[in-house]
């Protein structure tokens, strides 16, 4: 018997680990060949709860994890570019869109599972291009989804023997709420909804448990899900804190309300798939459709009152970081160029105060070693990319236009400035990245470097600032004043390198510590030539 149970066990959890790696893996698939579109998809068109419902929908379809939406939702929340309003349709349809997963598990090609695992690992691995590769991914898990289902339903058919289990069943019967409590808690240890599911698919196809124990499972798997949602709002925004308590909210008011209504439900269930035939796999993916679609339709209405809800139960001012432009109207492009250009600056001011808070934020984490100052430098260091695109193309679309010689020499000042700022931006996450690996591999800085390091710090940040004021006010002695600190961050920079070397050479510092410390301040140096980039395109022409 002990054998049994090993083998069992073993088979049961292999095929588990099949299934989630096969989801994972077309999901990736699918994400990549997406590409960066799946932000702005869930950006561009999420104008209303409504739309965020379909956006919702189709973008969970498209990666196969409602996690992952609610994922990406709390980011762009916590980065500005969704309300909250706008999430929260976009979470109830991130709930409708993962049931996809159960109506292709209730497809009967279990039989096909390998032949189909292989054409995915012949596009894999006989083929170069990337799209061919990414399809061959795709299929690959498709394949591993059923091959993971096989083989757990293998595993599940000696349990109709087991007395224990046999009790086990009946007490789900008689009480959905432990149902309930079981699908939340099996969903939380395996992180993935679609797991649950296919499980209590398996079961029910074996008739190791009938329907009525089935659909409390069902409720609870909503509610484990929202796990993946609250791990990724910690330490966030307020509002993305918010978009992860209303996805709790709503799993958790639609699972209530169900086991309210279960037998209604139940007999809802049995009389569908009486009509329609289905089989028992497929019975379960339509009573899993039938509670999300159902539970949205009737919360739906509360959006409002669900927003207005979690501002009271999470108060707060919601700080956060703008990554869509502010000034950038497209009208003023025909209409007045000039005025175009003027936008334009003053949306390049905004990216260069990021990049300013950005180098404050670096600095602060090299000090506290705080990962809230390192996501806030990371997240600042993203609006700078987005921002820099964006002017990009605006600066663009204005050089299509004409535009008088002083203009042209103005705009020819804000494309440099643009990149200048960009690359401040990609320097101080440099800085991040060094840090990080101090703190990953303990490497500690001497009380000399580090006040060398807060002096180098100081002085960049303040000269970059002064390069900012000099672009908003043409003020050429600010300009120059810029080129003076420069120069003295490039003998600060030289200087140190010398007293680094010395602290080696005495023994009171580690190479590890030597080479963060040269590369912390090398990329600071660097940033001061892109300042001074800044201020002489000033000295050379009137903004």
């Amino acid at each position: 018997m002990e054998t049994n149970w090993q083998e069992i066990l073993f088979t049961f959890f292999g095929g588990l680990g099949i299934f989630l790696f096969s989801i994972k893996y077309m999901g990736d698939a699918l994400q990549k060949a997406a590409g960066d579109k799946l932000r702005d998809i869930l950006d561009r068109f999420t104008t209303n709860p409504f739309m965020g419902v379909l956006v919702g929908i189709v973008v969970t379809i498209l990666i196969q994890s409602s996690s992952g939406t609610t994922v990406i939702v709390v980011g762009l929340v916590s980065a500005g570019f969704m309300t909250l309003r706008q999430a929260i349709g976009v979470i109830m349809g991130a709930n409708i869109g993962t049931t996809v997963t159960a109506f292709i598990i209730g497809l009967d090609v279990g039989a096909y599972a390998l032949p189909i695992m292989a054409v995915g690992a012949f596009l894999i691995f006989f083929f170069k291009k990337n799209k061919v590769q990414n399809i061959g991914q795709v299929i690959f898990g498709f394949g591993g989804l059923f091959f993971g289902m096989e083989t757990m339903s293998g595993a599940m058919k000696p349990l109709r023997e087991l007395p224990a289990f046999i009790d086990m069943t009946v007490n789900l019967s008689e009480m959905p709420i432990l149902g309930v409590a079981v699908g939340t808690i099996f969903t939380l240890i395996v992180q993935s909804s679609s797991g649950t599911i296919a499980i209590l698919q398996g079961l029910y196809a074996e008739g190791l448990v009938d329907l009525r124990a089935s659909l409390p499972v069902l409720f609870g798997d909503n509610i484990g899900t929202t796990i993946t949602a609250v791990l990724a709002a910690i330490g966030t925004s307020v509002a993305a804190r918010r978009a992860a308590a209303v996805h709790v909210l709503f799993n958790i008011i639609g699972s209530v309300i169900f086991l309210i209504l279960l037998n209604p439900f139940t007999a809802y269930v049995a009389w569908l798939a009486a009509t329609l035939g289905l089989d028992p796999k497929m019975e379960i993916a339509f009573a899993h459709g039938s509670f999300n679609v159902a539970n949205t339709i009737i919360q739906f209405p509360l959006i409002g009152l669900w927003a207005y809800l979690v501002t009271k139960m999470i108060p707060g001012e919601e700080v956060t970081i703008e990554f869509k432009p502010k000034h950038l109207d497209i009208h003023f492009i025909e209409q007045s160029p000039s005025i175009a250009l003027g936008q334009a600056k003053e949306e390049i001011l905004r990216m260069g105060n990021y990049a300013v808070q950005g180098l404050e934020e670096t600095y602060a984490y090299l000090k506290t070693k705080s990962k809230k100052n390192a996501e806030t430098a990371y997240q600042l260091e993203d609006a700078i990319n987005n921002l820099d695109g964006k002017i990009t193309d605006y600066l663009i679309l204005i050089s299509a236009e004409s535009i008088s010689s002083a203009d042209s020499e103005r705009h020819t000042v804000l494309m440099e400035t643009v990149r200048d700022i960009e690359r401040i931006g990609d320097h101080f996450e440099n800085v991040l990245e060094l840090i990080d690996y101090q703190e990953n591999h303990k490497v500690n800085l001497t009380e000399d470097a580090m006040e060398d390091l807060t002096e180098m710090f100081t002085l960049t940040i303040a000269t970059v600032q002064k390069a900012l004021v000099s672009l908003d006010t043409s003020d050429h002695e600010l300009a120059r004043e810029v080129a003076e600190q420069e120069d003295l961050i490039d003998k600060m920079e030289r200087k140190f390198r010398k007293k680094h070397i010395l602290r080696v050479n005495e023994g009171r510092c580690s190479a590890q510590a030597g080479i963060v410390f040269v590369d912390i301040v090398s990329n600071l140096e660097r940033i001061g030539d892109h300042a001074v980039n800044i201020a002489e395109a000033i000295l050379g022409n009137r903004t």
